[in-house]
């Protein structure tokens, strides 16, 4: 079957299956669409070239509708015969000529768009906003970016209501100084046909030149978009979820009615009633409630779901992994508090993030021994009172999180990499805040001791200096011995500080204290590990790939050579690479969602590699190597 079929040349087989075709209806979509194109040619001349009664035309008309839903895959298809409807409607006036449209199949503007827009603008009419949606999106010049086409009828729903808030009656368009002309050129090529065109008795205007009018929909549009792109990058992880209360929580409030969700007032109530209560909630409850079962370990990309979806209502959740040292693990609680949401946690105040540090060491020695007192949580909730130059809504942040470190295990090794970078300033204030909650209930126990040395080591300071701070009751502003003195030249001594009245400890609590801590240390080396002997660091190696570092990149490198990787086989490549196994397969997914809006590696009993990710990648080490 040739590409411009014609019956008296093809193939005698070919007109068979042709008439066979035809005999059954004309109703098998598998076949050729060349034999339905050979179909529709003697259809499209009967109506134009034959003038046939109107009732003959509306069956024809009728037809080629059909026809083209039968294909409605085909883009050859449903270019030549909408092109072909477009204009048997406007000869027919038929009522769906005069709605709007959301989809052309070709560069250019359908002719029932040209038309209606062209007659309603001769005509001094205002445009709604659905008429200038459906200008827009037949435009060939128009930039759609995925979640407009992921969230189809969320983004035209926007759209309008958006339009409607800036035009509430109607955009008027400047007249063009041109006139539509209709000529039609038959999809077989044998012929065309010119049409007068006129509305209410004056010509239309053409809008094809017309570019103010786009590019005030584009702004729109460039709106709507960028609203939905939670939503969108929620439903690209998650399909199966398009109309969970999830969803629907990463709605514009504006749509909440539009697109309603019986689940939303319950949690609202669920949630109110647990904040009443402390806000104290098991992590997987609050999963269940939002409709996010999470199975295994709980992932920051879906706390950041469940907490945008709580955020959208009204109420916090802590630790929120974007404002928190660590994420809850599977058997832990969280803390649930009223919270706006507006605040940004990249530009998170640098007394904030000093703030957190403090509470979560304060925590820490609170529960060294055991127990967290009355009086530890009194003084621990005091210092968040008078943190200074931080926000409302960082404090309330500050407070949650205080709550969440005071239910949950110690968990030192998180804490590990945030001092390593603190300054000489802050290690004074954290020293501060370690020592007062030490004596905050007044009596200061072994545990407690040895919880402290643990963070003097990590913050590079003398350990010794413990007993000597925690005598004092406070820490001295004077240089901290981080190595002990040697004999110099002799000259003048230096005279001895003065100090204000101490408070005393027995010295025979000291000594048991200094014998207990090595065996302290041990019970808590599962928890924090000893820091070992400083090294020179070395030179970052520069990452091949944008976003991720060095090692993970080499990781990403040899996971695209193969389709799948069992659990065991993953472990073993990313312990190769130096790298820890669910650490490295979080910040690559991580990655991959920010780049491609999907995993790289979906996780089912081991781990497939997701192929269009994997071919892109190694397009791109090609061209380096080249």
């Amino acid at each position: 079957m040739p590409y411009w079929p014609g019956y008296s040349s093809i193939p005698p087989s070919c007109r068979a299956t042709y008439l066979d075709w035809l005999a059954d209806g004309a109703k098998d979509p598998a076949i050729n669409p060349g034999y339905m194109f050979l179909y529709f040619y003697g259809l499209e001349r009967r109506f134009l070239v034959d003038s046939p009664s109107d009732d003959e035309k509306r069956e024809i008309l009728t037809e080629v509708q059909r026809l083209r839903d039968l294909f409605g895959s085909n883009h050859s298809v449903q270019r030549y015969l909408s092109d072909f409807i477009d204009l048997a409607s406007l000869v027919l006036n038929d009522d769906d000529f005069k709605k709007p449209v959301f989809k052309s199949w070709t560069w250019d503007l359908p002719l029932s768009l040209k038309v209606t827009l062209g007659g309603m603008i001769a005509n001094d009419i205002p445009l709604s906003s659905e008429w200038l949606l459906s200008w827009f999106l037949c435009h060939g010049e128009k930039r759609l970016r995925t979640p407009a086409h992921r969230c189809e009828d969320e983004f035209r729903a926007l759209f309008c209501f958006k339009f409607d808030e800036r035009y509430p009656k109607g955009l008027k368009v400047a007249k063009s100084k041109k006139h539509l002309k209709c000529s039609y050129r038959a999809a077989s090529g044998e012929f065309t046909k010119d049409l007068p065109i006129s509305a209410n008795g004056r010509p239309v205007l053409d809008i094809s030149g017309l570019t103010k009018p786009v590019t005030l929909a584009q702004a729109i549009a460039d709106e709507a978009m960028d609203e939905l792109d939670k939503l969108s990058r929620f439903l690209g992880r998650n399909p199966e979820r398009k109309g969970s209360f999830e969803a629907h929580a990463l709605l514009p409030t504006c749509l909440w009615d539009k697109f309603p969700s019986e689940q939303r007032q319950d949690l609202i109530n669920w949630v109110k009633t647990h904040i009443e209560a402390g806000g104290l909630v098991p992590v997987r409850e609050v999963f269940g409630r939002v409709g996010n079962e999470a199975a295994g370990k709980i992932s920051k990309r879906q706390l950041t779901d469940v907490a945008d979806a709580l955020g959208s209502l009204g109420f916090g959740l802590a630790p929120d992994p974007r404002y928190g040292l660590r994420l809850p693990k599977a058997d832990e609680p969280v803390v649930l508090f009223e919270w706006d949401g507006t605040w940004d946690a990249e530009n998170a105040s640098g007394a904030y993030r000093k703030a957190l540090i403090e509470m979560a060491l304060g925590a820490f020695i609170a529960q060294s021994d055991g127990h967290v007192s009355e009086s530890e949580q009194r003084l621990l909730a005091s210092r968040v009172s008078q943190v200074t130059d931080i926000s409302d809504c960082e404090r309330r942040l500050l407070k949650a999180n205080l709550d969440w470190l005071l239910a949950v295990p110690a968990d030192m090794a998180t804490l590990r990499s945030r001092l390593k970078d603190v300054d000489s300033d802050q290690q004074t204030a954290l020293r501060s805040a370690m020592i007062a909650i030490a004596h905050a209930d007044g009596i200061i126990k072994t545990e407690e001791v040895a919880g402290i040395e643990k963070v003097y080591r990590i913050l590079g300071l003398d350990p010794s200096t413990v007993y000597s701070d925690l005598h004092a009751g406070e820490v001295s502003d004077a240089p901290v011995r981080v190595k002990a003195a040697e004999p110099g030249a002799p000259g003048e001594a230096i005279p001895e500080d003065s100090s204000t009245s101490r408070s005393q400890l027995d010295p025979s609590r000291i000594a048991a204290i200094r014998s207990d801590t090595a065996r302290v240390s041990s019970v808590l080396g599962q928890i924090f590990q000893s820091e070992p002997d400083g090294e020179p660091e070395p030179i970052a190696a520069v990452s091949p790939i944008a976003g991720l570092d060095a090692k993970c990149a080499a990781l990403v490198r040899d996971v695209i050579t193969k389709d799948y990787w069992s659990e065991g086989e993953f472990v073993d490549l990313a312990k190769r690479h130096g790298l820890m196994p669910l650490g490295a397969l979080e910040a690559i997914n991580e990655w991959s969602f920010a780049t491609y809006d999907e995993a790289l590696l979906d996780e089912h009993d081991g781990y497939d590699v997701t192929e269009d990710i994997a071919q892109a990648l190694k397009t791109q080490f090609e061209k380096e190597v080249a």
